[in-house]
């Protein structure tokens, strides 16, 4: 579908994917179209809802500046899923039941990392060298890590929240992996270091922001190549985080599986990121909180909730979303709400078929705290196809 609705409150408008909106949210896209630095319009996806700093779901263009808080501190969160020879043949619930406990053996989960002889030392050799270098400028990121974590040996750990691992079966049946996962600590510790840099950069030069959450660094300013420099490095370990633990994943489904072998290449994408890009006859800097990118013929990967279904897309490359797509159902229930709302039981009966964690500790992650799904597909047909639909029968929470 089309855009919904138009909010031509701001400096540009705001153009919105869904009729259905929190009034926060909503306010949320007016402070942020307010801004000098926002080029053309900000779209909002269809699975927009209220975030920290910028709403989830917003696609934002600044000219020549960054909003660190837009991008967030879970800086490259995303996705990543490969098809594999399996079938649902090759899958029981004896063996299912195994491969749950194998991953959450070898995959740590929430504030858990790998142990000094599990560490991915090769894989983080890669990203040593350019951490050193933005620690040397910034010695207060190291400050925010917490004293016993360590970004190598959260190398290929799943961290938690909403995050996951995935056992799916597509259309035909065949078997997929599938996760969910960002930087980790140590994006964080850049991202909440940086934000607090442009919120006090902003008090310094007197910056009149609608909201101080939306402090940015201009082009030219002290910490923005220094900025940029730091989030290209969270988004790329980012990927390799997400490209570590699907190695984990399949290691883990040998053992206890049918010989198999992956039969496509992975789609890995970040939804919390920025990086140049073109648009509406400017070079911008496109912030994507909570969005993925969804060019003509790029595939992505759209999940729903633990007992929905979940999407394969090609973008169709629609210039009015910044060739951007919904990065999944997006709740329409706080964390709070949904631990208050629902029960234990009322978790099973949502998550019925699925081999997961059927307690009070993953209530917050119950179905019902998301937005329909199928709506949110429905609202963004102009923006993708749909390749593949994904049906869990194996969640692993962080």
């Amino acid at each position: 579908m089309p855009v919904l609705q138009e909010i031509a409150e701001g400096r540009v408008p705001v153009k919105v994917y869904t009729g259905e909106m929190e009034a926060v949210a909503r306010s949320q896209l007016v402070n942020i179209s307010r801004l000098p630095i926002v080029h053309h319009h900000v779209a909002a996806m269809p699975d927009v809802h209220l975030g920290i700093g910028a709403t989830v779901g917003s696609v934002i263009p600044t000219l020549k500046a960054i909003i660190p808080a837009a991008v967030g501190v879970d800086i490259g969160c995303g996705m990543i899923a490969t098809r594999l020879s399996l079938t649902a043949n090759d899958l029981d619930e004896s063996s299912l039941r195994k491969v749950f406990h194998q991953i959450t053996r070898d995959v740590p989960v929430g504030i858990q990392q790998h142990k000094d002889h599990d560490a991915r030392i090769e894989a983080a050799k890669h990203f040593r060298r350019g951490l050193t270098r933005i620690l040397a400028k910034h010695p207060g990121i190291e400050k925010r890590i917490g004293r016993h974590t360590s970004w190598v040996h959260q190398l290929g750990t799943l961290g938690g929240g909403n995050h996951f691992i995935e056992v799916c079966l597509d259309e035909d049946n065949r078997v997929w992996v599938m996760l969910h996962s960002g930087s980790r600590g140590i994006g964080n510790a850049i991202g909440s270091y940086f934000i607090e840099l442009a919120k006090r950069d902003a008090e310094r030069t007197e910056l009149q922001l609608p909201d101080r959450d939306l402090a940015y660094f201009p082009e030219g300013a002290q910490h923005f190549d220094d900025y940029v420099e730091a989030v290209g490095w969270a988004q790329d370990y980012a990927g390799a985080n997400r490209a570590e633990m699907v190695e984990l994943v399949l290691d883990a489904m040998h053992r206890h599986l049918p010989a198999f072998e992956t039969t496509e290449a992975a789609v890995n994408c970040h939804h919390n990121y920025v990086e140049r890009e073109f648009h509406f006859g400017e070079r911008v800097w496109l912030t994507r909180k909570g969005a993925i990118r969804a060019r003509e013929g790029e595939l992505g990967i759209i999940p729903g909730s633990m007992g929905t279904r979940s999407y394969i897309v090609r973008g169709r490359g629609s210039a009015e979303s910044f060739h951007s797509c919904a990065h999944g159902a997006g709740r329409r229930m706080s964390r709070n709400a949904a631990q208050k709302s629902f029960s234990v039981e009322d978790l099973k009966a949502q998550t019925e078929g699925v081999m997961c964690r059927k307690d009070k500790g993953v209530l917050d992650e119950i179905p019902g705290a998301y937005k329909n799904i199928d709506e949110v597909m429905a609202n963004q047909s102009d923006l993708v196809e749909v390749v593949h639909t994904l049906k869990q029968v194996l969640c692993v929470k962080g």
